[in-house]
């Protein structure tokens, strides 16, 4: 049975440490096996590509039990500490979300400002950082030292949105920062200047997402870490280049060229 406290100060001891921590992104427990083998000490289960493995879409579109089961099962195949993506938290109140959670055995969430359930309006600073506190409270009023990784879409969503996306995303960590987040996840950044920005903003791990082969935008693996990256996850990309390598090597089974 899992030790949901435990794995919770596992994965909270590991953040604090100052050492960068790569969390692989899996949608199952097969996926989940596989990155615990090669030495994984923590994972982060994505929405993406969950929604992908069970035929529906992300952005809030699956049935949150549905999802759960599915963080669920992985939580109890692993014995690591498990972290989901819960999007904007799919229109549940924070101590709803928290409870829920927790109870599906995972112990850290990561939480965006975009409501997709809301025709994707964004949050504004305050408003998401006010949500972040409040599911900060209810992790601490259940004992558990759940990593909250307040994410932000202000660098992607970019121009047409912000005047200084990165300078938004600049003022959002710092609120989430303060409202109790663990890490802070500023997505869409892909420039060395843009990473060493925001890592100096914030006390708490910077997450970025990397691709397992390509890396990120600023580097590789030992760029991150230089850069003071503490916190890397990798999306749907893993599950992405899986399928590329798969579809390529099965065209020559089914009688296909490869493209």
């Amino acid at each position: 049975m899992t030790d949901v406290a435990a794995r919770a100060k596992e994965l909270a001891d590991r953040h604090g440490s100052g050492e960068l921590v790569v969390l692989p992104t899996v949608w199952d427990t097969w996926s989940a096996w596989t990155a615990v083998a090669a030495g994984a000490v923590g994972l982060t289960v994505g929405s993406h590509p969950v929604a992908d493995a069970i035929g529906s879409a992300d952005g809030e579109n699956m049935d949150f039990g549905t999802y759960l089961r599915v963080v669920g099962a992985i939580a109890w195949a692993v014995e690591v500490p498990v972290s989901v993506d819960v999007e904007s938290g799919y229109g549940l109140a924070p101590t709803e979300l928290v409870n829920r959670v927790l109870e599906a055995g995972a112990v850290g969430v990561n939480i965006e400002d975009v409501v997709h359930g809301e025709g994707k309006r964004v949050r504004d600073r305050q408003e998401h950082a006010d949500y972040i506190a409040a599911a900060r409270a209810a992790a601490d009023s259940a004992g558990v030292d759940l990593v909250i990784n307040g994410r932000t879409d202000a660098v992607k969503l970019g121009a047409d949105v912000f005047d200084d996306p990165v300078g938004e995303a600049e003022a959002r960590i710092r609120l989430m920062e303060d409202a109790g987040a663990r890490a802070v996840y500023p997505v869409g950044l892909s420039t060395a200047d843009q990473v060493d920005r925001l890592v100096q903003a914030v006390t708490v791990p910077l997450n970025v997402t990397a691709h397992p082969v390509k890396g990120h935008g600023a580097g590789d693996l030992a760029a991150l870490r230089a850069l003071g990256v503490r916190r890397v996850s990798f999306g749907p990309l893993w599950q992405k280049w899986l399928g590329e390598i798969s579809a390529g090597e099965l065209a020559a089974w089914s009688g296909r060229e490869r493209s």
